[in-house]
This record gives C-alpha cells, sequence and structure tokens, in this order.
C-alpha cells in the first residue's frame, strides 16, 4: 500500500501533469494545422485588439446581452468558474507541496474560505446535472457521458472537503482525491474540458471577425 501510495504522490503526479500539458499543446497544434489547411483565410482578420476586447468583455458578469436572458444560470456559471480555479490553486495544503517540491508559493485562502469555494463549486455542479434533468432542450442534448464528466469535476472537490475534514476512512479518501485529481487531469485534453483553451481561442476569432469585418460587437 505504501508503494501505491508514493507511486500516486510522485510518478503519477508528473504523468498526469505531462498528459494535460502536452495534451492541450497537441490540441493547439492540430487546431492551428487544421485552420491553415481548411479555412487560412481566417489568419488574414485576426486581430490582437478585437480578440482582447471580446475575451474582456465576456469575462465581465452579465455585460453579454445574452447572458441576461438566464440569470441564475450564467450567475452561477461565472461563480463556478471563478472558484474552480481558485480552490485548488490557493488551498493552502496544495501550495505547500508545491513549495516542498519546487520552492514555489503564493498566499493562500483561509480554510474557512476556501470550505466554502469547494461547497459552492459542488453545489453549481449539481445544479448543472438537475438542469440537464429538468430543462427539456438541455435535457435533449445531454448524454451520460455529460454527467460522468460533471462526477469527474465532483470528485475532487467532494473527496479533498471530505478528506480536510477527516468525516470518515481518510486514507481512503486521500488515495480517492488524489487518483481523481489526476484523472480529471488527464481527461481535459481530451474531452469537452477541453474548451478552457479552445473557449478563448474561438472568443478571439469572433471577437476579430465582429471587429475586424462587420465592425460590431459580439457581445
Amino acid at each position: 500500500m505504501n508503494a501505491f501510495i508514493n507511486f500516486i504522490m510522485g510518478p503519477m503526479v508528473w504523468i498526469s501533469a505531462l498528459v494535460f500539458l502536452f495534451g492541450l499543446v497537441f490540441k493547439l497544434v492540430k487546431i492551428i494545422l487544421e485552420i491553415r489547411e481548411k479555412e487560412n483565410f481566417i489568419f488574414s482578420y485576426m486581430s490582437l485588439k478585437y480578440s482582447l476586447r471580446s475575451i474582456g468583455a465576456w469575462l465581465i458578469p452579465f455585460y453579454p446581452e445574452s447572458t441576461k436572458l438566464h440569470p441564475v444560470f450564467w450567475g452561477i456559471s461565472y461563480l463556478f468558474h471563478v472558484f474552480l480555479f481558485a480552490a485548488p490553486l490557493f488551498l493552502a495544503s496544495h501550495i505547500i507541496l508545491l513549495d516542498e517540491a519546487f520552492q514555489i508559493a503564493w498566499p493562500a485562502l483561509n480554510d474557512g474560505v476556501a470550505d466554502v469555494f469547494t461547497l459552492l463549486v459542488i453545489f453549481a455542479l449539481v445544479f448543472f446535472g438537475v438542469r440537464r434533468v429538468v430543462v427539456p432542450e438541455v435535457k435533449f442534448l445531454t448524454s451520460a457521458m455529460d454527467y460522468i464528466l460533471l462526477i469527474l469535476v465532483m470528485l475532487p472537490f467532494l473527496t479533498g472537503f471530505l478528506a480536510y475534514h477527516q468525516i470518515f476512512l481518510y486514507k481512503w479518501i486521500m488515495i480517492a482525491h488524489i487518483l481523481s485529481g489526476e484523472l480529471l487531469l488527464i481527461v481535459i485534453p481530451f474531452s469537452r474540458f477541453s474548451h478552457m483553451l479552445t473557449a478563448p481561442l474561438t472568443r478571439a476569432y469572433t471577437g476579430s471577425e465582429f471587429g475586424n469585418v462587420r465592425h460590431a460587437r459580439d457581445w
């Protein structure tokens, strides 16, 4: 058991991190090559100015008109994405591990605040799951994989919360936390989670087309 724990806390961390990074790089290169092959004209009107303008506008809560049509969904979605990254990045225990490994550290969240962020992420995931069941147009487009992906995101947060508070079976919950986090990293480049890369690219393309070609806003 100790050998297994040492593996998932050592080599497996590197394996999952490298799959995550190289997977995203591969996806980015593939997108660029496909554009050059099929729609090379896109590069003629890509604009850094309009790309950043569009990305910036869509980062402002309820600034785009379409987000005002469904304020509850978009409000929860905004908060979800903020806390999804803030909770693990600013968790004291994670920062300590990085400091020990690479001598890299930054200010950590108060443990109570981190708990709130974690619970809000879990609540948002439950909300997204229920929404896929009760909203007809969303349910029509939902597959079993969508629910699996929601669970994959929830597991690291749920097990992390349980492990931190040592509610029960601490050792096994901690193992589940580590493995679920590593699995999520591996899955991201090869699933719709890769929108963390493709969404800004799509927004840059749309912003450039609207700004450079149509001379209009895309929000």
